[in-house]
């Protein structure tokens, strides 16, 4: 049987005795569909190979043994990827006398002298063997740098560290917004940070901070070349849109002296609207969000009118918090019969919550090997997320996790249409 908690059982625990189920660092891991498609740094998505890839003009080498940089050969079939990527395969006599570390930079000299234009950057990928090595790859990058005369960054591809102090997708967005040269700061720039893929085009937000007087929004996905990029060093400050990039705002603010606001994709419309509000404070500006707040309220009714008393199950591999959007489902009037995601210290505003209203909602670890024994008990009319599907075959899905993001009242509206189109 599946080990599980209930929400009022994790509630009653609390964030400083959460059960070793939810830790990795402390069984084997079960490879999941959400640890293939979602918790992998390696995986589909914006993992660290294609999020190494955002700044315009940039390649990447990939230090590995043959295994761990085969699953790359999918991503290079993207058009945009093609001959992006290079590879220096290590073999075990160089692991053994580490003299792979004294010939990447002869490697990338040679991948930039191949090139008939040289790249803005070079990423160089490593992978778990140089994190058990504990190989310092600030200094194979200098001396790279060094030889090749192009600016050399490093990005890890080290699943052992996803649930460290600095996992692989925060310390990508740390490399990637290093390259920010200092610029003139202009009062009315913004730089969104957080995604590899811009935010829906329909986002509020957009209008929301040109109301406020923002001339110039910038997210890395949108910039066409180099300068583009640097001209995100112009910002007057950050929005910060996902936790993961809040160590590259802080970064930037101790660098660059540019200040960041941190905001949350949430599905709850009333933190929404408390968000956007906090926002105009904080800039001094102005959003009247009336008009998006009631037609976020009202696709929430019509879908609740014509779906009455859904039971889901709701899974991590999507584009949201899996307990917050449970959370705000069950305050929508749903039921959330179970949850797979890693319960965290920092998710206990929503868990807690959510044990008042669902006490018997159950919490899984997708990572957790007893997941292999998993039999669906609960009833379950539609799934949210791949996982999810994966545990309920046959129900409806909505897999909810493109890569361009759905944010603030856009995102709940999208949300309800999409359930409403796959339950028909």
């Amino acid at each position: 049987m599946s080990t599980f908690y209930t929400a009022a059982e994790l509630a009653r625990r609390g964030p400083d005795d959460i059960p070793e189920s939810f830790s990795t660092a402390r069984h084997l891991v079960y490879s999941s569909p959400a640890t293939l498609a979602f918790n992998s740094p390696g995986a589909e998505g914006f993992g660290v190979k294609r999020a190494g890839l955002a700044v315009p003009g940039s390649v990447m080498l990939i230090v590995s043994p043959g295994c761990c940089g085969r699953n790359t050969s999918e991503i290079s079939s993207i058009p945009q990827y093609r001959h992006r990527f290079f590879y220096y395969e290590i073999q075990e006599p160089e692991l053994v006398t580490g003299q792979h570390l004294k010939r990447i930079p002869e490697a990338v000299d040679e991948v930039c002298r191949s090139l008939p234009e040289k790249p803005s950057v070079v990423m160089i990928c490593a992978t778990c063997v140089d994190a058990l090595l504990g190989t310092d790859f600030d200094r194979v990058c200098r001396a790279a740098e060094a030889r090749s005369g192009v600016k050399v960054r490093p990005c890890y591809m080290y699943a052992l560290t996803r649930e460290g102090k600095k996992p692989p997708m925060v310390q990508v967005r740390q490399s990637l917004y290093s390259l920010l040269e200092p610029r003139t700061r202009k009062g009315a720039d913004v730089n969104l940070l957080g995604f590899f893929a811009p935010l829906d085009d329909d986002a509020e937000l957009y209008a929301y901070l040109r109301g406020c007087g923002v001339r110039n929004i910038r997210e890395i996905s949108r910039c066409e070349d180099w300068e583009a990029f640097q001209q995100m060093a112009s910002a007057n400050f950050n929005l910060v849109l996902n936790p993961e990039a809040r160590a590259a705002a802080d970064d930037l603010s101790e660098r660059l002296g540019m200040p960041y606001i941190e905001l949350s994709q949430l599905y709850r419309i009333d933190k929404i609207h408390s968000q956007y509000q906090a926002l105009a404070s904080a800039i001094g500006g102005k959003i009247d969000d009336a008009a998006d707040l009631a037609a976020a309220r009202q696709a929430i009714e019509t879908f609740r009118a014509g779906h009455p008393g859904l039971r889901f199950a709701v899974g991590e591999c999507l584009n949201a918090n899996p307990f917050e959007l449970s959370l705000a489902l069950t305050e929508y009037g749903f039921t959330v019969s179970e949850i797979y995601a890693t319960a965290q210290s920092g998710y206990y505003r929503w868990i807690d919550r959510l044990a008042v209203l669902s006490p018997e909602t159950r919490i899984y670890c997708n990572q957790d090997p007893s997941m292999l024994f998993y039999e669906a008990e609960q009833q379950v009319d539609v799934t949210l997320g791949k996982d999810a599907a994966f545990y309920h075959p046959g129900k409806p899905n909505l897999a909810f996790n493109s890569d361009r993001q759905p944010f603030g009242y856009e995102a709940v509206q999208r949300l309800f249409r999409e359930l409403g189109e796959v339950l028909g």
